[in-house]
């Protein structure tokens, strides 16, 4: 192994109850009382999808663009208070750094959103060897695409990365992108998973060794 990709939400931030409440406001202000199990089915797949899914479920004909906006506008303001790194997130990171593998972040969801949720927590883009948001590719997770382009601007072979993830639709993405996956069961339960190389607890529970014994 040579590189380590993170994905965000759920990996690197605590972040999936912000922008479920994010969007629950946002539905409310259209008329619609959504429910946290109403996001579930579409938890890493992007903000498009993520927002997209529910109207459609609800009926509901959004202005996608200004949904998305006015979404991002309540999740910026409610960052600051609280937005939260994930227990051992930034330590991995710097462990992983320490020990001379590259590191990425891929996430389906926007760069105003990455910018906000990274420099919250202290690890910003500059510490990483990539930065991939959902702007950058136009096939989403479960495609591979997102992980491809960060592998390609880290300079390795998909064959040398390996993939944190917590949802099930990027342990698919990172499979389908020939990388090797470590989930963590802090958004979906262990059993759900499965498909991974190997499934920890939580990102606090993960060593460098970990990803070394998959390469």
């Amino acid at each position: 192994m040579k590189a380590v990709i993170f994905d965000m939400d759920g990996v690197l931030t605590d972040s999936e109850p912000v922008i479920c409440a994010a969007a629950m406001a946002m539905f409310k202000e259209q008329g619609v009382d959504a429910k946290p199990e109403d996001f579930v089915p579409f938890i890493g797949t992007g903000e498009d999808r993520y927002i997209g899914g529910p109207a459609a479920q609800y009926g509901l004909k959004l202005d996608l663009p200004k949904a998305k906006a006015r979404t991002y506008e309540i999740y910026l303001a409610l960052v600051p208070t609280t937005l939260k790194a994930m227990p051992g997130a930034v330590a991995f990171v710097k462990a992983c750094k320490r020990a001379g593998l590259q590191v990425a972040v891929a996430s389906s969801a926007d760069l105003i959103k990455v910018d906000a949720n990274l420099n919250h927590i202290g690890l910003p883009a500059k510490e990483f060897g990539a930065v991939i948001t959902a702007e950058k590719v136009v096939h989403k997770k479960p495609a591979p695409d997102i992980f491809l382009a960060a592998a390609r601007e880290l300079g390795v072979p998909p064959a040398a990365c390996c993939v944190v993830e917590d949802a099930v639709s990027g342990v698919q993405a990172a499979k389908a992108a020939g990388m090797k996956c470590i989930a963590v069961a802090a958004t979906f339960p262990a059993a759900e998973l499965a498909a991974a190389d190997l499934v920890k607890p939580s990102i606090k529970a993960l060593t460098v060794d970990d990803v070394r014994s998959l390469g």
